[in-house]
């Protein structure tokens, strides 16, 4: 053989789970170490909002909670997160997603966790408590994203049922 010889390629580990931080928040809640960064989920997180019918203002209400959630989040956790609020019209009315990305890496396993116990406590407050919530969240820093309004129509062939039974 005249031509080049081959070198085994180095590969670095690869590191899931996060920040050191995410890691050690991990450990807290009884993770090992291993065992957290092993553990991950997709790099954003998509939740719906369903408001109670009949709600004035929904448009705030769902604004407010959204935004609140995530830049709480974001502040709990140290890192920088990007989120947007949609208002979803589809053929049989509309509901609103909350969508919340890590730019940069797969979300650990506790970030659902923590986001939801945000979105519960925000879910029980009264609509006067998140404009002052939320007042007060842009003092600190919050830059608020608006509602962005989205149509939605059923394709059953790509929905994700679909595509997961194959």
């Amino acid at each position: 053989m005249n031509g080049p010889t081959r070198q085994p390629i180095q590969r670095r580990p690869v590191r899931v789970g996060g920040s050191e931080a995410a890691v050690a928040r991990q450990r807290d809640r009884g993770l090992d170490e291993g065992r957290a960064r092993s553990i991950c989920t997709h790099r954003g997180v998509e939740i719906g909002l369903h408001l109670r019918p009949g709600l004035s203002d929904e448009d705030f209400v769902a604004e407010a909670i959204g935004n609140l959630a995530a830049f709480r989040l974001q502040q709990e956790r140290g890192e920088t997160l990007g989120w947007q609020v949609a208002r979803v019209e589809g053929p049989g009315g509309h509901h609103f997603r909350l969508v919340v990305r890590h730019p940069e890496r797969v979300l650990d396993i506790g970030f659902e966790h923590d986001l939801k116990r945000l979105l519960d406590s925000l879910s029980a407050e009264t609509v006067e408590d998140l404009r002052k919530g939320f007042e007060v969240a842009k003092r600190e820093g919050l830059k608020p994203t608006r509602i962005r309004h989205v149509r939605e129509s059923v394709d059953f062939w790509r929905d994700d049922f679909w595509n997961w039974l194959g």
